[in-house]
């Protein structure tokens, strides 16, 4: 079986939550976490990164933006031994995609087209996460329907 890779990032949209996802490198979702924005990504990404490996143990590595510094790529490589890839800041008036980063930026434009995901309709984080996952499943059930 071919090795697996994750890539996480926090998506801001939402007032007062965070939602964090780990995609593989296709940008099919394998994890979603949803938090009180109070939390710092360093510290809710352990618990998405512990959360994917509990479901996918085949997951070699993860890549993510600035704000996984620290906290997060210390304990992906303590305690699980997997090497973590932190995008570099873009340089002001040099615009550039960030191939591996892109996916998962891709993945929550996808999501942000549910209607139910644009505001925060949701009471609780659960309630959240499952939408964000059926927001998830619609957009593959579309594009296996192209694709048939």
């Amino acid at each position: 079986m071919p090795a697996k890779s994750a890539a996480l990032t926090g998506g801001k949209k939402v007032k007062g939550r965070k939602r964090h996802i780990i995609t593989d490198i296709m940008g099919n979702m394998l994890t979603v976490k949803v938090h009180a924005a109070n939390i710092h990504d360093t510290m809710s990404g352990c618990h998405v990164y512990q959360s994917a490996k509990n479901k996918y143990p085949d997951i070699e590595g993860a890549c993510g933006d600035e704000g996984y510094k620290g906290t997060f790529v210390d304990f992906v490589k303590t305690k699980y031994q997997n090497r973590v890839d932190i995008s570099e800041k873009i340089k002001p008036k040099q615009w550039e995609i960030l191939p591996k980063r892109w996916i998962v930026e891709r993945t929550f434009s996808w999501m942000n087209n549910s209607r139910r995901l644009s505001k925060d309709y949701e009471i609780t984080v659960e309630s959240e996460e499952a939408f964000v996952m059926i927001s998830h499943l619609h957009t593959l059930l579309r594009r296996l329907a192209k694709s048939a």
